[in-house]
Formats: structure tokens, sequence, C-alpha cells
């Protein structure tokens, strides 16, 4: 049997009711969001144009910006301009376009996350066969993985949720399209549907997590037989790389494997993931990061003596 859908449109109840708290977030969101836009986006070109940032880390770190910039895409403009907005619509294709890519590049970040915890397990541990263990095919063919995964994590998503019977309340108690509050517009039973959404979303994530907590740990063990320079430079990089891990799993981990709720604090830890992780995470990546710092310092001074030219 085909599913019964009496649903086209989704009204978004949105972050806050109030007005004038409205228009405040707005004018703290917009900059959020370009400033991720900004910073994420000067990493992909730095990389991109740099011949200093040639190695694997800097690989990867550009396609992380990159995915950065498609999952905060995904919900942040309609975010923002939702906020000026008195009725706050969406289609239901719509809505389920949303769901499908912001779990696709959640999880496609989640996966390189951990293609980049290999990498600095192999730099470290592994140094001598660094080189061949972590050769440029074999790059391409990790960032290749990590989208592929992320695509069939979220083709799952929309293949559970499709088939649901939608007949109201026609109502999204969230800012964004997510699955929790979409299945309360169900006319039938999603407990089972729950529970399969709790495995590929919830303990994805804490397997996920558990692994990379693991392997910086190993590697931070490792690096007791390094020098102090060594050690420094390792636990540098390492660091950048473990507080973005906790910034991103930490806010998904309790969403997902909570019972699913409306609160306001929920949906500020959504929002937190959101907007403000992907706008930290290039700031976090070269602040302690001196070659970043010189390519991006190169970039900017040749573009201003072409302008000056």
């Amino acid at each position: 049997m085909g599913s019964t859908n009496n649903v086209t449109e989704l009204i978004i109840m949105g972050l806050f009711q109030d007005p004038e708290v409205q228009r405040v977030c707005f004018v703290l969101f917009l900059p959020v969001y370009l400033a991720t836009l900004l910073g994420n986006g000067t990493i992909v070109l730095t990389v991109s144009v740099s011949k200093s940032l040639r190695s694997p880390m800097y690989f990867f770190l550009s396609y992380l910006s990159l995915v950065e910039i498609c999952y905060s895409s995904t919900v942040v403009p309609k975010f923002i301009t939702d906020l000026l907005a008195k009725v706050k619509t969406i289609s239901f294709k719509g809505c389920m376009t949303q769901i499908f890519f912001f779990h696709f590049f959640g999880v496609t970040e989640i996966l390189l996350l951990s293609v980049m915890a290999y990498d600095r397990y192999v730099a470290i541990c592994k140094p001598l066969n660094y080189t061949a263990i972590m050769s440029r095919p074999v790059c391409h063919r990790l960032v290749a993985g990590s989208w592929l995964g992320g695509f069939f994590h979220s083709i799952i998503q929309i293949l559970i949720t499709i088939p649901l019977p939608f007949c109201g309340p026609n109502v999204i108690d969230h800012y964004f399209c997510d699955l929790h509050p979409l299945f309360k517009n169900a006319c039938t039973d999603t407990f089972v549907v729950g529970i399969i959404m709790f495995v590929n979303s919830g303990l994805f994530s804490v397997f996920s997590f558990l692994f990379l907590v693991s392997s910086y740990v190993v590697i931070l063990v490792h690096l007791r037989n390094h020098s102090a320079e060594g050690r420094r430079k390792a636990l540098s990089t390492c660091a950048s790389h473990i507080t973005v891990v906790v910034l991103f799993f930490g806010p998904a981990i309790f969403l997902y494997l909570r019972p699913a709720s409306t609160y306001t604090e929920d949906k500020l830890v959504a929002v937190f993931y959101t907007v403000i992780t992907p706008m930290l995470n290039p700031i976090i990546y070269t602040l302690r990061n001196a070659e970043v710092k010189s390519a991006i310092r190169k970039l900017w001074s040749k573009r201003i003596n072409f302008r000056v030219e």
C-alpha cells in the first residue's frame, strides 16, 4: 500500500515566538552565517592555491570546510529569513529535501573527522610509512568514501520516512525540518521508525565519537616516545581536532540519544551545532596553526598587491 499523505505544506514554529526576540536573533545570526562562509571559504581557497599546504591533513581540512559551508547552508539561510517572517512555512517536499541534505552533510562531516583522525594516527605513529600510506589516490578514495557514507545514511533516513502516512497537524515545532518533529505529523505509530533512526543516527554518532576518542588516546600515548618539540607540534594539531570533535558530537549525541522533545533548550542546542560550530571550526583550525595563518597572509597580500598594480 502507498502512503496516505494529506500534508503538502508545513508551518515552522521557529526558535522563539516573540517578534522582538526574533529580530535580535536575526541581527546576531546573520553575521555568524556570513563569518561561516568567509572563514571556511578562506580555508578552501587558501589550501587550493597555496603550495605550502599540499599535505593530506590540509587536503582533508579543505573538504571539511567545504562540507561545513554546505551543512550550515541547508538550515541557516531559511532560518535567518524566517526570523523576519510572520508565518514560517515550508513545502513537504522542501522539508524532505532539507532533511536529506542536513543528514547527508552531517554524516559526511563525521566521516571526514574520522579520516582526519586516521591521518594524524599514521603521521604520528607511522611517520616512516606516512607518504606511502597516505598517497594522493588514497586520500581521494577516503574523501569519496566519506561522501558516499553520508549519502547512504541520508537515503536510509528518507526511505524510512517517505512510506509514513502524514495527516497533520502540519506543524514543525522547530526552526528547521528534522525527523523527530516531522514524525509528530504522522498518523501512525512511529516507534519502529524511531528505533531505526536511533540506530542510524544516535548509535552511529556514539560509535564514531568513541572511535575518534580512542584514536586520539592512542596518538597521545604514542607521543611519549617523541621529542619535546615533536610532542608540542603534534599536541597543537591534535588539540584542534579534538576540540572540533567535542563541539560537533556533544550536541548531536545529546539530541539524538534522548526521547523526542520540543523544549527550547533542545532548539538552542541545535542552534549550537547548526549555526555556531560551523563558524568556530575555521577559527579553531587556524588559531594554533602557523602554516595556515602564514598561507592566508600570503594570499591576502597577493590580492592587495594585485589591486594596487
